[in-house]
């Protein structure tokens, strides 16, 4: 149901095709729901029929037709119907952090690796959540855009993406620290 309410969201402001919101997805959306772009047409295709999305057919030039997607009434009652329910508290589910806890009966070496990989992948997702706030606020500060913006909810999640990106980041940067004095 997570991907379903992620895809009204993402197309309640405007409409869309499946690769365009698998971008999106991949840019913005994954600081807090990721998904293959597999799930996110197979989802596509039952809410459209369930009547939760209306499509359309564009023709294209030397490309394939596209579809594009957007909300229909049902949808806007259906996302407005998940806004009013509480959400399941969240928890971590990592398996990084299962290789360090590890850490006494594992490969060092390999764990250290592991956690490089995030490091890095940590820091491309921060740039980018940084890059596209930037794009939502454009020449406005904070203050402005917060006082006049139509875009509160990106807004809101990119915040909320960036700080988790700095976290892991820190964390990261801590657990490399501690693993090479400990197992230089």
């Amino acid at each position: 149901m997570a991907l379903r309410n992620a895809l009204l969201a993402a197309l309640v402001d405007r409409e869309s095709s499946g690769y365009d919101l698998a971008k999106q997805f991949r840019s913005s959306v994954a600081n807090f729901w990721t998904c293959t772009p597999q799930q996110l047409y197979r989802e596509l295709e039952k809410m459209e029929a369930e009547g939760l999305l209306s499509a359309r057919v564009v023709k294209q030039d030397k490309r394939p037709d596209k579809r594009i997607f957007s909300v229909t009434a049902e949808g806007r009652a259906a996302l407005h119907a998940f806004t009013r329910r509480s959400p399941k508290p969240t928890t971590v589910r990592d398996e990084l952090l299962i290789q360090v806890e590890s850490l006494a009966h594992g490969d060092v070496a390999s764990i250290r690796e592991s956690i490089r990989t995030q490091l890095a992948a940590s820091r491309v997702r921060l740039d980018g959540y940084q890059k596209r706030l930037a794009d939502i606020l454009g020449s406005r500060t904070d203050a402005e855009f917060l006082a006049t913006g139509t875009r509160i909810g990106p807004y809101l999640t990119l915040h909320r993406g960036i700080s988790f990106e700095r976290e892991n980041i820190a964390w990261a940067e801590l657990a490399l620290d501690v693993l090479t004095r400990r197992f230089p």
